[in-house]
């Protein structure tokens, strides 16, 4: 015989208002839109295309109240806990397609050939054309819908995503729009892994300089004479006191010799050490 059903059920049901967490993660958006950049808005327009009405804007609120105590991004996905109204949280995932050794070699590769792209990430940006370099790959970047995505909420609530699912994918949209490098690590790069490989790929297929080699092999060729530098630096040896000839009159004498021929004997002097 059937267990009678539970006429207390609905003391297990959710109340309405989360228990209050201290020092939880939330996004500095108190209120309109999240998304500031467009790929972070690239990310929400999955998450708004199919979450509507009220869990969408209890989503928001989750985000905006500081109810995640913990969130983690890592290659193939983000995992979080989310402080709703029972005691324990819930354990939330967000589960992502991350791209093999292979695929990232060719990613990188197209990456490579212009630098523009390696700048552009530098400055926290995401560069537009990006999506056109995975899909010269035949992948993509950012999921085209929910279907590219895995999500699960331990939460009682049927609907997915959930007001919690909701929760993370602003706060993730948020940390997209300060470090465009997190969207790629969920798809399988770091931004230090992501950056070395892009430099030793620009390093390879750099042309060499000419000359190039080691020091011992360019001292012979280190300088070499122009033309007629040979003949400009020959001729009459220049007199060491013809300086003094060049200079304006002075009106100083001392004991009626001019100043220049005071100095004369000196600078001949000086010029006739320096031949020997």
């Amino acid at each position: 015989m059937p267990d009678a059903p539970d006429p207390y059920w609905w003391r297990d049901a959710e109340p309405a208002r989360p228990r209050r967490v201290e020092g939880g993660i939330q996004i500095n958006s108190a209120r309109g839109k999240v998304a500031r950049t467009w790929w972070s808005g690239r990310f929400l327009a999955v998450l708004e295309e199919v979450v509507v009405g009220g869990r969408l804007a209890r989503g928001r609120t989750y985000a905006r109240a500081g109810q995640i105590l913990s969130l983690d991004v890592d290659a193939g996905g983000a995992v979080a806990q989310v402080q709703g109204s029972r005691p324990k949280p819930y354990a939330v995932r967000v589960g992502i397609l991350a791209y093999g050794k292979a695929e990232w070699a060719e990613i990188t590769g197209y990456l490579a050939e212009d630098a523009s792209y390696a700048a552009a990430l530098l400055g926290g940006e995401m560069p537009r054309g990006i999506e056109d370099v995975f899909a010269r790959a035949g992948l993509a970047l950012f999921p085209a819908g929910p279907r590219d995505l895995v999500m699960d909420c331990t939460c009682p609530d049927v609907a997915v995503p959930c007001k919690h699912l909701a929760a993370v994918f602003y706060v993730l949209a948020e940390r997209f729009d300060a470090d465009p490098f997190q969207m790629l690590a969920l798809r399988g790069r770091d931004r230090d892994t992501l950056l070395d490989e892009l430099r030793e790929r620009r390093a390879a297929s750099a042309p060499a300089a000419p000359g190039a080699g080691s020091l011992e092999d360019v001292m012979d060729a280190y300088f070499t004479a122009g033309p007629g530098i040979g003949q400009r630096l020959s001729g009459p040896p220049i007199p060491s006191d013809a300086l003094l000839d060049q200079l304006p009159e002075f009106p100083v004498a001392v004991r009626g010799v001019p100043l220049t021929e005071v100095l004369r004997p000196a600078y001949r002097a000086l010029g006739a050490g320096s031949e020997s």
